[in-house]
């Protein structure tokens, strides 16, 4: 049987992360709320939700991070060609109620979602609220492709993407990147490996190492216009 840490409804601490189980990795606590004020305490703690539909709400620090360390992110050349002949529009946070509920869409694979009307609504409420922010990839009108995370301090947690056509998730990270770069360092935390991360370059982080990172990044200032809704151009 496993025992979990029930968190309490009128205090926003959470277990030290140390606490985490190994099996399965990284469950830490469950229950709380997804208020702005706990969302924000878990991730400036390596702290992230996730669950099942039918399941309590679950909190996780996994032993390992999947990280994009600065300038990894380029378009390749199979990449590049696809830029080349289709005619994409990107832009951040113009459509961010938009792209997390295309995010919720269960993937071919999958039973359901995580991506539950509370997570996003709670979402949707963080980045009114100027921390949660999004990329999406437009084919004329047509919103094509995506991906939205929270912003904790310099360091850009992600939290889902989605495509509707082949690469335009690629599309949207490589963008991503690239404007982080313009005025941070550029780190992508992308929470747990997967293939499709590792292959364009996502790097393991222990658990230790992740939160020292995350330390050194989360007290650092955005420019206040960092995040406003705009077109931007994507450097090849």
């Amino acid at each position: 049987m496993i025992y979990l840490p029930e968190l309490s409804a009128t205090s926003f601490e959470f277990p030290p992360v140390s606490q985490a189980l190994t099996e399965p990795d990284g469950l830490l606590a469950m229950g709380g709320d997804l208020s702005p004020q706990r969302l924000l305490k878990a991730y400036q703690n390596g702290i992230f939700p996730w669950f099942s539909p039918g399941d309590p709400l679950l909190w996780w620090s996994p032993s390992q991070r999947a990280m994009f360390r600065p300038g990894v992110l380029k378009p390749n050349r199979t990449l590049r060609k696809v830029l080349h002949h289709a005619d994409f529009r990107i832009s951040i946070n113009r459509a961010f109620a938009a792209v997390i509920k295309a995010c919720s869409a269960p993937r071919p694979t999958q039973q359901g979602t995580w991506i539950v009307p509370d997570i996003q609504q709670a979402y949707i409420t963080l980045h009114q609220q100027g921390h949660a922010h999004s990329v999406e990839i437009w084919s004329d009108d047509e919103l094509v492709g995506g991906c939205y995370g929270v912003m904790v301090g310099q360091l850009f947690c992600g939290e889902s993407m989605f495509n509707t056509q082949p690469n335009t998730a690629k599309i949207a990270l490589v963008a991503l990147q690239q404007h982080l770069s313009t005025f941070a360092t550029g780190y992508i935390d992308c929470q747990m490996m997967n293939p499709f991360l590792q292959q364009l370059g996502a790097e393991p982080l222990s658990r230790r190492t992740y939160l020292t990172l995350l330390a050194n990044h989360k007290t650092l200032p955005c420019p206040a216009d960092s995040w406003q809704a705009k077109d931007i151009e994507l450097e090849l």
